[in-house]
């Protein structure tokens, strides 16, 4: 698997992606010890409006910086945004008002919303075999998971000799050094948009293009199975294990440890399910185990040993469930398209996540902790039905089809599974 860190780009740009993931990891721990500072008893409700924030950032912000920084020398797009984040992490421990922290996190959130897509359609130009690139997506999952687990440790260690605004200098430190390793590398140059003169055109092709492909349609029904699972563990582990479990503060870091450890054991054996079983079968089959685990949830996980069982499975469903929609992405769309594709995946699977976070948060609350597990359980079953009913069981790579361009000609071409625009006719 390492050995795609032999190609020195490629190298680069996975060292600028975990020095980013840990200046963000250490950024998640200051900015709820800012709350804490800045509204005391409040700071539960500074978070999840700051949370919120950044979801609306994600959602709203990705497709109009694709549209506009798309075709833009990819090297100097993406160290602008680092800088962007450097300068709002730099800013964060001189804040003295709530309204600012708010304000901060939108920015910083927006950075990133248009530094991600971008940066995740370089991959595919950086290393074109789907071998390789099936090896990079599963060390990026990896650096995910082993922040996840290492980021509170190391701002744990942090805070033993510095006050948590120093936390968000390290923040800083972890976009520059992400900027420093991109302006070390030469990355490929963006295919050129054709230009209609329309924007809106432009903003909203992504999405239009992903609505229409069977296989992301199938993949986006996938993301919401996720995001239904998912949140049940980022909401309400904190409640579940101290008010429901009566456990100490430390089993909450346990809980979290053991989805993660379930993701990172999934992403190492991906590879090689990927190369025996197709991308439909590996994650139809993971959202499915998703309805499964939430079902036991409901039955099991008021014992300690059960939660920390289910919560590892559904690290590891979500985990077979995502990471392979990157090649999916990867597939269906040309170079020109492909970042428009990745911002319109990033907005739509983010969306997802903003209408789970707080359901799951108020189901726990007023139906408990049971009766959120079921609820949660139907949608992602919903979502996993939906992914079988849109996403053909043959669906090949390369398919002849018909695109009407904009003086109403048209022409046919064999080309990956995917349409441009509204006009294109699929096989069933």
């Amino acid at each position: 698997m390492i050995s795609v860190l032999r190609d020195p780009v490629y190298r680069a740009l996975f060292g600028a992606q975990v020095a980013a993931l840990t200046g963000t990891g250490v950024a998640t721990v200051a900015l709820g010890l800012l709350a804490h500072d800045l509204a005391g008893p409040e700071a539960g409700s500074v978070l999840g409006t700051a949370l919120a924030i950044k979801m609306i950032a994600y959602v709203g912000v990705a497709p109009i910086a694709t549209a506009l920084l798309g075709a833009l020398p990819r090297r100097a797009v993406l160290v602008s945004l680092d800088v962007l984040r450097v300068a709002v992490a730099a800013v964060l421990p001189w804040v003295g008002e709530v309204w600012q922290v708010y304000v901060l996190v939108f920015l910083l959130q927006a950075g990133s919303a248009a530094f991600t897509p971008l940066f995740q359609a370089t991959i595919p130009d950086v290393l074109p075999g789907e071998r390789d690139y099936t090896r990079a997506i599963t060390l990026s999952r990896m650096a995910y998971d082993l922040e996840s687990l290492l980021s509170p440790a190391l701002a744990a260690a942090a805070l033993a000799v510095l006050g948590f605004q120093q936390l968000f200098l390290g923040t800083a430190l972890g976009f520059a050094a992400s900027a420093l390793l991109v302006l070390s590398v030469v990355l490929p140059r963006p295919t050129p948009l054709p230009r209609n003169g329309r924007r809106y055109d432009a903003t909203t092709k992504g999405i239009r293009i992903y609505l229409a492909t069977p296989r992301l349609r199938g993949l986006l029904a996938v993301h919401f199975a996720a995001a239904a699972a998912g949140s049940m563990v980022f909401v309400n582990t904190v409640a579940h294990v101290r008010d429901g479990l009566g456990r100490d503060a430390a089993d909450v870091a346990v809980a979290l440890a053991a989805n993660g450890a379930g993701s990172l054991v999934a992403a190492l054996a991906l590879p090689g399910l990927l190369e025996r079983c197709a991308d439909r079968v590996v994650v139809t089959r993971a959202a499915t185990t998703l309805v499964v685990v939430l079902s036991a949830g409901a039955l099991f996980a008021h014992h300690w040993p059960a939660l920390l069982l289910v919560w590892g499975l559904i690290g590891a469903g979500c985990s077979l469930a995502l990471t392979p929609g990157a090649r999916l992405l990867r597939r269906s769309a040309d170079d020109a398209d492909r970042p428009s594709l990745f911002a319109a995946d990033f907005a739509l699977s983010h969306a997802c996540w903003l209408l789970c976070y707080p359901l799951a948060g108020w189901l726990a609350t007023t139906a408990g902790t049971t009766t959120a597990f079921v609820v949660l359980g139907v949608l992602a079953a919903a979502g996993a039905l939906c992914a079988l009913r849109f996403w053909p069981v043959h669906d090949p790579e390369i398919v002849e089809h018909e695109h009407h361009d904009l003086d109403g000609a048209v022409w046919t071409h064999a080309h990956e599974f995917r349409i441009n625009d509204d006009h294109a006719r699929w096989p069933r």
